[in-house]
Formats: C-alpha cells, structure tokens, sequence
C-alpha cells in the first residue's frame, strides 16, 4: 500500500468520485472492469495450461498457479490471481520479488523469462518452478505476469520428491537460483541442460515447459491491450485498488474479532526418521483493534527430515486461516496480509533454515498452522466457527517396471489425498474436497488406471466419521487400490495421533483414520475386495493409524501408533491392496441439536450407521438401511427419551 491510501481513514465504498480518481488514477467502473480483465488473463492462461499439460500432476492435480503483479515501484505487490493451488497464490508475491531483486531488474529485458525453485527465496518444494515475466512499456518494467507449477520430478534421492524421509536439501532435490530460462524469447540452453541432466522425466517437462512459455506470452499480450485501451495510469492504479480491496475486507473482518489474546496449538505425528518426536505448532494471536499478530514462538523446531516448511509457507497458511475462518470472500492478493503480522523466529518447522531444515512436505506442516490458528479462534467465534478438515493429505507416490521392463510412477493418486472439510453455521461438512489450503481437482479414475497399473477398487465415504454436530462433518474418505505389478510406495499420513478435524460451537470432532497394505493370497492371487469391518485386518500389515495390537482396527482410545515410515520404503508384491482412510471432518453445534430427519437421511445414505444414529444425535431409527433404506423410519417416542435423558 503506498503511504498515501486512503483506506487507511475511510471505506473505499466512501470516496467521492473525486478522491477515488486521485487514488487510483481513474474511475470506479474502470477499475472494475480492468480488474476483471486481468482475471479473465490468468484464467485464460489457467485453462489453456491445463489443457496442454502432460504431467499428470498439473494436468489431473490443478498444480499450477497464475498471477499478476506490479512493478518494482510497487513493491510487486500481487493484484489478481487465478483459482488455483492456494500455497503457491500466498508465497508467488514474495517469490517474484526476491528473485527479481536478485537477478536485477536493471538486468531484465523484453522477452526474458525468470526461474527459480529455492524454498527459501520463494517457499513451497524445489518440484515448484517459478517463472515471472516482465512486462515492459516504454523501455520501463510496468508488471509481471508469472506462472508456478509442480514439476514431476526435480532430482533428489526419491522419484518425484514425494516422502519425509530425506534428510536436507541436498538429498531433496535440484535447486535453481534466480536464472533465465528463455533471453528475449530464446531459450537459455545452459538452463535447460541443467535442469533435464537432473530430472527422471524430462519428457513430460519439456511440453509443458513450453506452453509455461506461451502462457506467459499470453498473458503479457493481454495486460498490453489493457494498458493500451485504459492507459498506464489507470493501470497500475487498478493493481493498487485490487489490494486495496482486499486489505478492507480483511482488516473489517479482524475488526469483529473481540480483542483479546488466544493460544491454539495442532501437532504432526513424527518425522521421516523414528516417531520419538512429535512436531507442535503454537500459535498466540494477539489482536487489537483492525490488526492482529500471530506469534509463532513456543513451535516445535525443525524437524530432521524434510517435512518442514519456510516462513513464506507460515505466512500463506495464516492469510488462508483468517479467511476461511473470518471472510471467504476476501480476494486473495498482497493486501491480504496488510493487517496482519507474523512473529515468526527461524529454525523451527514452520521457518525452517537450511541445509539440515529441507521443505518439501511443506503443505503438512503449514497446514498444521491453519490447524492451530481455528483451535485459538474457534472458541472466541462461537457460532461463527468453523470445523476442522482431515488434517493430512496421506501422499502416496510409487513406482515400479510394468511387465514388458518400462518404468511407471503414480504421483498424489491413490493415497488420501482428497477427503472432508469440517462443518459451519451453514450447513454440513463437504465429504470430498482437499486441505483448507489447497485448492485442486481430483483425478479421474479412468487417468489413475491408464498411467499405471492400478485398480481403483472403492473411494466411498466411510460410515461415522464426520463429527457430530447440529451440523454433522464431512465424511472420511476410504479408498482401495489394487496394483498389478511390484511396487515401492513412499506414504505421508502426518497426522494420525489425533483428531484433525475438530468441532466447532460444541460439535465433536471427526475420527482419525489410518493406511493399511494387504499382501496377496497365498500363491500371489490379488486379494479380495475387502470388507470394512474391524475384522477384516488381521492379516494386513499396517503402514499408519492407532490401532488394536491384535485385530489392526482403529482403536484410538486404547491402540498403538503406527509410525508411518518404519519402512522407508514400504515394497509390495503384484496383488497387494492399499487402503487409505483419512480422518472426518468435524462438526459444528451439539449433536442433539440435529433435526431427526437429516439424522434419518444420513442414516439412509449410510454416512451413520443406527447405532451411531442413537449414540451421537439420540435418534433411534428403526429398519434396515443396506436392504431397505426407503422403509427406514424413526421412532419418534424412544428418540424423545434418549434426548431427554442425555
């Protein structure tokens, strides 16, 4: 924000045209309409990345993210993103400028394309490729249009990057300081032999570094004919006034919060080295007035592994916590952020330095942060609260040789990447999405099984998981996979000690779930499709979860933990069954809260069984819901009872 904004005395909405003209260089409606143009920009170099992507990671993840952002005048502040992966959105503002800074913007030319991947220069993985293009006028830098997307691989001692059990940057992967990769439209052969001398499928990257290219060029195209038909002024002043708008509706939403102190924590199960240590954010939010400070000292320090984040990730994960706990509609850009501090003291999981404090599992433990900031505030917002969300995306990445001796890789698939959100005052949880803080597609089953030689046997909901609540949360999700050939699978559950999703407003919290391998039959024959009973895995051999000693169901209260990465590698024969059930999403009200009828439709759906029927919401219900759910009835009078006597 320049020192001169004039939301800093009063509401946008309540300068006269006069004043708003001297702000931002011209009028409302202007404004309005540049400001939906550039999100129409990213969104067209959004969907035609997309179409043209061959790695499946960016093509089935959504694993890209489009910007645009200002000059250096402008402190390159973040104006309009697309609807992409969150994380990158929140550290690509930072990203640019440090790179930029670094190379020399003096050192910039038309046509140039800048790359870097450093988590430290610019958060998130080394697998995470910024590339940021100037945008010249008159022989000065006006913009930057920029692009960051998840490579499939980017060296390092595990294909694909996906695992907690390398120990520090130099076993995480190839790292790229601010460097060009195209001079004025002309690729930079130095840097791409860097780069594809270090990568395990540098065909799939070579595309999709190509259309990176052209969308960069797109995009430039299209913030010219903005400048040409609007002026440069009116321009760079829309670019302030996107900011602006958001640095508004965050600083009135922090207004609402009571002053006051609040302490929350949220813990990840163990490192990629032994489960002799647990990782604990905490978090202080102290908040006076329009500002707040988020204070992370007291967190754990970094870990041994790379399961860490950087600051940059910190500071993502809590603008994406205070809006989805205070405003959802706030637009996502630099402004964000304005009323907001971090006190952030380096060397701990969530500020991690190198080269022992690698990132890349850097989502886990910023959104153990998002976690840890709902457990402070939940409790001051009452019934403004929101439900937790299933805490771990559980990464499965593997790969092995297909019969005929050609190497095969399943990245993000088939773990449990996707699962619930927790309830609100609005309404249930949603039962399949992904983490508060990321923002993705789910790949198609048809994909998962042409790439590699998997079988999708179920993604269902599992049965009393969400956590009840007058609102009841989202749905666990279960999910098996088949795999026809050896496989070596790296698996990334982070947080199975504890429930992830907790309630909200006095609802429960969702129960934390588990990752199983059943091996084949006897002689190799696949297995079975398995049941879902507690007693069907007394044969499997159990990757993560609290669980029974004798039967390896879950048993949260009196069960043993299962340390995710006891086996670095977790090696399967042809025919083994993967099993990934994440935790529920948790619930917002009491449960006895519940109108009878959604109890009796969950019950007819079979996201609560009868029995969990009368011992979460007191609610008998009466019939057979697997033969005859249609015929499913409750028993209005016992139903009375039991609430009454609860």
């Amino acid at each position: 924000m320049s020192a001169t904004s004039p939301i800093d005395h009063a509401r946008i909405r309540e300068l006269s045209d006069e004043q708003f003209h001297d702000a931002y260089g011209c009028d409302r409606f202007t404004a309005s309409v540049i400001v939906n143009r550039l999100k129409y920009a990213v969104g067209h170099m959004s969907t035609a990345f997309l179409r043209e992507a061959f790695s499946p990671i960016i093509r089935d993840w959504y694993d890209f993210a489009c910007t645009i952002s200002g000059p250096p005048e402008q402190d390159y502040r973040m104006a309009v993103v697309s609807n992409s992966l969150t994380p990158f959105l929140g550290t690509m503002p930072d990203a640019g400028r440090n790179a930029v800074e670094e190379f020399g913007p003096e050192n910039l030319s038309p046509g140039d394309v800048l790359i870097c991947n450093d988590p430290y220069r610019g958060g998130t993985h080394v697998n995470d490729v910024l590339f940021t293009r100037p945008v010249f006028v008159d022989g000065e830098i006006v913009s930057f249009v920029n692009m960051r997307a998840h490579q499939l691989d980017m060296g390092g001692t595990v294909p694909g990057g996906f695992s907690a059990t390398k120990m520090n940057v130099f076993e995480n992967g190839l790292v790229i300081p601010p460097m060009l990769l195209w001079s004025k439209d002309q690729p930079v052969r130095s840097a791409f032999s860097l780069i594809f001398d270090n990568t395990r499928w540098g065909a799939m990257l070579m595309p999709d570094f190509k259309s990176m290219h052209q969308q960069l060029q797109l995009g430039e195209r299209l913030i010219r004919e903005n400048i040409e038909r609007y002026g440069l002024t009116a321009y760079l002043g829309t670019l302030t006034y996107a900011c602006d708008t958001s640095a508004e509706k965050m600083r009135e939403a922090i207004a609402r919060i009571p002053d006051g102190d609040y302490t929350g924590r949220a813990s990840v199960d163990a490192d990629g080295l032994d489960d002799t240590v647990d990782y604990t954010v905490h978090v202080t939010l102290r908040k006076r007035g329009t500002l707040i400070e988020a204070d992370l000292s007291g967190t754990s320090a970094q870990a041994r592994t790379c399961i860490n984040c950087g600051v940059l990730d910190a500071k993502t994960a809590l603008g994406v916590a205070l809006t989805m706990l205070l405003d959802p509609e706030i637009p996502f850009t630099s402004g964000t952020w304005r009323n907001i501090d971090l006190v952030a003291p380096p060397g701990t999981f969530l500020t991690a330095m190198p080269p022992e404090g690698a990132p890349m599992m850097f989502w886990e433990s910023s959104g153990a942060l998002i976690a840890a900031v709902f457990d402070a505030l939940n409790p001051v917002l009452g019934a403004e609260g929101v439900g937790g969300d299933y805490g771990s995306t559980n990464t499965h990445n593997a790969n092995g040789l297909r019969p005929d001796g050609t190497p095969w890789t399943s990245a993000t698939q088939c773990g449990g990447e996707h699962g619930p959100w927790g309830a609100t005052k609005e309404a249930d949880g949603d039962s399949y999405t992904v983490l508060f803080n990321l923002n993705n597609l789910d790949p198609a089953t048809e994909t998962i099984e042409h790439d590699s030689p998997v079988v999708m046997l179920r993604k269902e909901h599992a049965i009393d998981t969400g956590g009840a609540g007058a609102h009841r949360g989202g749905a666990a999700n279960l999910k098996d996979t088949l795999w026809l050939t050896d496989a070596d699978h790296y698996l990334s559950p982070f947080r199975t000690k504890e429930p992830s999703g907790v309630g909200a407003n006095g609802g429960q919290a969702g129960p934390t779930g588990a990752i199983w391998i059943f091996p084949p039959r006897d002689g190799g024959a696949p297995a079975d499709l398995i049941g879902i009973g507690p007693d069907v895995y007394a044969n499997s051999n159990p990757v993560a979860g609290v669980l029974n000693p004798q039967t390896k169901a879950l048993d949260p209260d009196n069960g043993s933990y299962h340390y995710f990465a006891s086996q670095k590698t977790w090696r399967t024969k042809a025919g083994s069954v993967l099993r990934c059930l994440t935790n529920g999403g948790g619930g917002w009200g009491s449960p006895f809260d519940r109108d009878p009828q959604k109890v009796l439709r969950d019950v007819r759906d079979e996201y609560v069984s009868v029995a969990g029927a009368a011992r979460d919401y007191g609610v008998v219900v009466l019939g057979d819901p697997h033969n005859d759910p249609e015929g499913l009835r409750i028993d209005e009078q016992a139903t009375a009872a039991l609430r009454a006597a609860r």
